[in-house]
């Protein structure tokens, strides 16, 4: 008999924020967080009831104080991190209003896409990147 526990699915959304100059909006994980110090794009996870749109202009205003324009879906993976799994959904966004600050995140920088290699990123956001940088096959 197999007594194994369905895996935990936590559904996360992140914003691909590009400025007008074509560079990229990054942030990087508290030092205590789950992933330690990593850079991703800003969002986090979704709660109960809510959709994957107001998660993340809730949690890009919880990390960084700003209101975004969401412009369209860019990525939908599912990666699994051993006891759980991370169903991660990307938006192409812009900032709408407001001033950056780093009120839920370590550090933010802009980085151009030439630029992604310089960074360590969780699994899910490196497909995002691949995507961008047009490598991904598909």
């Amino acid at each position: 008999m197999n007594d194994a526990r369905p895996k935990r699915v936590i559904r996360v959304v992140a914003a691909e924020i590009r400025n007008d100059h074509g560079d990229y909006l990054i942030a990087q994980r508290h030092p205590h967080a789950a992933m330690p110090m990593l850079w991703e794009f800003p969002g986090g996870k979704v709660e109960a009831g809510e959709s994957d749109e107001a998660a993340l202009l809730r949690e890009i205003r919880e990390e960084l104080d700003v209101d975004i324009r969401i412009e369209a879906p860019s990525l939908s993976t599912v990666r699994d991190y051993g006891t759980y799994s991370i169903d991660f959904h990307s938006f192409s966004a812009r900032i709408d209003r407001g001033t950056l600050q780093r009120t839920g995140v370590w550090d933010f920088r802009w980085v151009k896409p030439t630029e992604f290699g310089d960074y360590r990123f969780p699994p899910a956001d490196q497909e995002s990147i691949e995507r961008l940088l047009g490598t991904l096959d598909g």
